[in-house]
Formats: C-alpha cells, structure tokens, sequence
C-alpha cells in the first residue's frame, strides 16, 4: 500500500485534520489500519443493518452526480441484491474466479467485485484494460467470470488472430457488458468467437431499473438490451406522451428502485416525470416482443436542419473499421443547419491518418447508412478521452468545436 501513499499526497486527497490509514503496515503521516480496527468494540450495535453505498456517475456528459439510496433497514448480512443478481443470472458460486478489467472506483466493477466477494468468490482486478493481457489472465488464473464494455471487445478483436487463438479461455462461463451499446457485429463475432457465454444487462447507479439479456435471446433480437427484471418500462415522447411498440424517445422505468441525486434536488426533479417513473437519460424503443433497443442519450442527439440525429449508429458502425481503433461521433456548428455530424478517429496506425482515410470511412459509412447519419468531416487524434471503465469522454472532444459558439455543451 506504501506505493499508493504518494499518490494520494500527490493528488491533495486529504483534507487538513483527517486521519489517514494503511493496511500491512505503515509509513510517516499514516495509522496502521489494523490497529485502529482492533481497537474497537466487538459487541454489535444494537440497530446494526446493511448500508448503502453513495457512488458518482461517471460525469461523461456532464458533472458526475452523487447517487443517493435509502437504506434498506435490512440486517447485517442480509442477501445483496447484486449478489442475487450474479447468483440468478450469471451463475456465480463460491468457487467462481471474477476478473475485473476496469478500477474499482467505478460503480459496476466495485459492486460486483463486493458481491462476488461476499459469495465467497476470488476477483483478479487489473490495473489498466490491456486486450492481451486480459486474455493472458483468463488462461494464468482459469477465469470463470468477467465484466466488460464494448471498447474492450472491439480491442480484443482488433488483435491479431495468432495472438487471439494464442490464450486458452475454455473456463470462461459468463462474460457479462453493459455501459455503452454494442454494435451488432462486434457482438456477434464476440458470442462466434467465445461462444454463447455473452451476457448483458441495462441499469445505471441510479439502480431505478435493470433489463437483462443472454446470447440466445440477443441472436433471436440483434441489438437489444434484453426485457426488464427490475422496473416496468416506458418511451415517451417529448410531449410528455407514452410512444407505440417501435417508435424512439425518452427510457423511463415504473416501479424500480428509488434515489436522488445528492445536494441536488433540481436535478432529481428533472429525472421524473408527472406520473413519478425515472429516467437516466437515454433514447430507446420497444420491440413487439418487448425487448428494449438503445439509440443514444439525449445529451447526444444531434438536431440538424431540424432533424435529430442519434450519433451512436454512425459510431457503431465506424468502430467495425479495420483501421478504425477508436471513434466518436457528435454535432459541431453549422451556419445553414444548426450542427453537422461530425467525427474523430483513433486510427490503428496514426501514420494513416489524414484525407484519403477520411474519405475512405465517410464513404465507408455512406454504403450502410443514410448520408444524413454520417459525419460531413472526420478529424483524428492518437487517443480518445475515455475513463478507465471504457465510457468515452465525447463531451471533452465536442468542446473544443463549440468555443464561441451558444450551444450548451454539457447537461
């Protein structure tokens, strides 16, 4: 622990006055954690219950949120509703081996590495997301459960085949994503290539609802994000109005669980509607079976000469590009149209970069979509701003468009 210790006065986390505390050991300025902990009483409290914890959103489309629960007045060791879900869903037992590839301060890998611990299961947890050392890790520790984002699929296909082929993952029972959509044809050479071991689940911190989905269903619906377990869900429109079976607009869940945003009661107000169903922000349809499809959030719509334009399509769709290693897709000023689509690129080799790769994916893209849907320009960059979960910081790229410009950039 000494070496996070640096870290910690590097970054001025702590505040004048509060103790600071080191496992094994300790080193100037610190307390032996152990210590302090022996130090207490043994006897439990008489109103002793489980907590609940008080996690951030991610902030990539504005400032993160503090999400508030209620507690649940449940004993101390009372099942976790996570550790139910693991349980449930994705086979988790004692024996299980969970491999975490993104940090613990974000909320899905730090309640999911809680919840497999209190099953009595072991959690490897990288550092930083490396496609072949995450398969290196499934062959060295016989990994039978891991959580992942879409990019990290998209990076591990990227890999060469020989390097690919080269790691046994036969132990591997459940993969499980979520934060970003997954473009259909990543997700389907994921379930060709590991097999029908492909899970995903739809749900925020907020935790106000929760769909799920198999490989199985999710071959028999492409796209989708599975049918709600926690929460009954709603389209509606921007009147307010509850929209048909196919028909995109604002997700809002009925019925799930409950939370408000710390400190921050108009932003609270402004996730609810008049009938008290909860949104996170997002814009999706029903299908007849009543499967649930993202199309993008609502910070990203695109309004070009009066038509909305969701970015996520064209951002699917490039990242399948051979020499595409990241992408993102947003609006930019347009004297005429009001915004243009527009995006930026990672290539796979920066050296490739420049006019004829922008025309080769701006005509890449055209071939499959409606010529509105693509970006007008492509500009490219080394790297894209993503958090350490894989969610990218689009709002961080945009910004630099908008300088001097009235459009409000982040909610």
């Amino acid at each position: 622990m000494a070496d996070v210790a640096g870290r910690m006065d590097a970054a001025k986390m702590i505040a004048g006055g509060v103790k600071r505390y080191m496992m094994d050991g300790a080193i100037a300025n610190y307390e032996s954690w152990e210590d302090a902990v022996g130090s207490q009483p043994l006897t439990p409290i008489a109103d002793e219950t489980e907590g609940a914890a008080m996690l951030y959103s991610s902030g990539t489309t504005g400032k993160p949120k503090g999400v508030k629960h209620p507690l649940s007045k449940q004993p101390l060791g009372a099942p976790n509703p996570i550790g139910m879900v693991l349980a449930g869903l994705y086979q988790a037992t004692p024996e299980m081996l969970y491999l975490s590839p993104a940090p613990l301060y974000h909320s899905a890998p730090l309640q999911f590495t809680m919840a497999v611990h209190r099953i009595g299961g072991t959690v490897v947890v990288m550092e930083h997301f490396d496609p072949e050392q995450s398969l290196a890790l499934f062959e060295k520790y016989r990994v039978t459960h891991t959580q992942m984002v879409p990019t990290m699929f998209i990076r591990m296909l990227k890999l060469p085949e020989p390097m690919r082929r080269k790691y046994d993952h036969s132990t591997l029972k459940v993969a499980i994503h979520a934060a970003a959509p997954c473009p259909i044809a990543i997700k389907e050479q994921m379930i060709a290539w590991w097999g029908p071991k492909i899970f995903e689940y739809y749900a925020g911190t907020e935790s106000n609802g929760f769909c799920a989905i198999d490989s199985s269903q999710w071959l028999q619906h492409k796209g989708s994000v599975g049918k709600p377990l926690m929460g009954k869900v709603h389209i509606v429109g921007n009147d307010g109005a509850e929209l048909g079976t196919g028909e995109a607009g604002t997700i809002f869940f009925e019925g799930g669980g409950v939370f408000e945003y710390h400190n921050d009661p108009e932003k609270t107000k402004s996730s609810r509607n008049d009938k008290g169903w909860s949104t996170l922000g997002d814009i999706g349809y029903l299908d007849e079976d009543g499967y649930l499809y993202l199309t993008d959030r609502k910070a990203n719509m695109i309004i070009s000469g009066g038509v909305n334009i969701y970015p996520q399509e064209a951002e699917n769709l490039l990242a399948t590009h051979p020499k595409v290693q990241d992408v993102a897709v947003f609006g930019v000023p347009n004297e005429d149209f009001g915004e243009e689509v527009k995006a930026v690129v990672q290539p796979v080799d920066i050296n490739q970069a420049g006019p004829d790769l922008a025309a080769e994916l701006i005509d890449f893209c055209r071939a499959h979509l409606s010529a509105i849907k693509c970006p007008r320009t492509i500009d490219f960059d080394a790297e894209l701003p993503r958090h350490p979960t894989g969610k990218l910081f689009k709002r961080l790229i945009k910004d630099r468009y908008w300088i001097g410009h009235s459009k409000r950039i982040a909610e």
